[in-house]
């Protein structure tokens, strides 16, 4: 199965985004993921901007909050028609059923796909005790979380390539696994703990692979997507 290419547009504002996207065909239809940087600095308006130019959207805000909160927040987002949102599984199963009763609630059409993060994929296992106080391995906490969210009829998961296969194995083929945290070979992880490359993004199993800096830091980002692509293939 391959992955589709969902682009990281971790850039400041419009106008750098502007300038990477006008680096590709006018007619290629991305799949582009916009985050807090770039929403809380543009806000909704750089949804509408770039769905107009016939993209497709992941909308990444990780809500975690109340659910009449998240309830309320997804009503608005479903209305931008967004393609994708996120939230985080650790605000639990009644938060993630009133995020998919304000999705259907708000939506223009089909209701935007909605995954949860189980762990940050720069949270290590030291972290992850330590800091966050929860024991156990990493891939533990995200098994659980995985099966959570499919009690609560979400879509599926964000987690890392290395828990995609279980996470499948456990909720189904048709349980989407986000694998953030892709970078090409040779390339620099960042703040990134456990990353991979696409190709074994895909031996995995991820149904989506999101890549930021290998290609909004690049000269020539359209020759790199075609060199992922054929990586994939």
């Amino acid at each position: 199965m391959k992955p589709e290419i969902i682009i990281a547009m971790d850039l400041p504002d419009k106008k750098a985004v502007d300038k990477f996207v006008d680096k590709f065909p006018a007619d290629e239809s991305l799949y582009l993921k916009v985050g807090m940087e770039l929403y809380y600095k543009e806000g909704p308006n750089i949804v509408r901007h770039l769905k107009e130019k016939g993209h497709r959207i992941f909308l990444d805000l990780k809500m975690h909050d109340i659910p009449n909160t998240v309830k309320s927040a997804m009503r608005s987002i479903a209305s931008l028609g967004v393609d994708l949102t996120n939230l985080h599984a650790a605000g639990g199963k009644k938060m993630m059923e009133a995020a998919i009763e304000g999705l259907n609630e708000g939506s223009l059409g089909r209701r935007p796909l909605l995954i949860a993060v189980t762990q940050l994929t720069s949270t290590s296992k030291d972290i992850m005790n330590n800091e966050l106080c929860i024991p156990g391995e990493v891939a533990s906490t995200v098994e659980s979380y995985a099966k959570l969210t499919k009690e609560a009829g979400l879509d599926g998961v964000v987690c890392s390539v290395h828990e995609a296969k279980k996470i499948h194995d456990l909720c189904g083929d048709n349980f989407i696994a986000l694998t953030p945290g892709i970078r090409l070979e040779g390339d620099d992880t960042h703040d990134q703990v456990r990353v991979a490359t696409p190709a074994y993004a895909q031996e995995k199993g991820s149904n989506y692979i999101v890549i930021g800096r290998s290609l909004t830091e690049s000269d020539t980002p359209y020759e790199v997507y075609q060199r992922i692509q054929t990586e994939i293939e």
